[in-house]
């Protein structure tokens, strides 16, 4: 099921050490230029291929943002 979190309500889960998945959705490039501490770079146009191999705990929670300004 999908839900939205706030960005406060993001740093309140990496402030506390919870246990979730954090995916950067923009370009490679974009990830290289900056992103979230322990954010996994899976851009949308790769989830089919990649998303299998990259997160391997299926019952953890998944945070999945871009980093656009927008």
């Amino acid at each position: 099921m999908a839900s939205f979190i706030s960005r406060e309500e993001l740093k309140e889960k990496m402030d506390r050490g919870d246990h979730f998945i954090l995916i950067e959705a923009l370009s490679p490039m974009s990830y290289q230029n900056g992103h979230l501490p322990g954010a996994i770079n899976l851009p949308t146009s790769q989830v089919a291929e990649r998303a299998h191999g990259l997160i391997p705990d299926k019952t953890a929670d998944i945070v999945i943002y871009c980093g656009s300004s927008t």
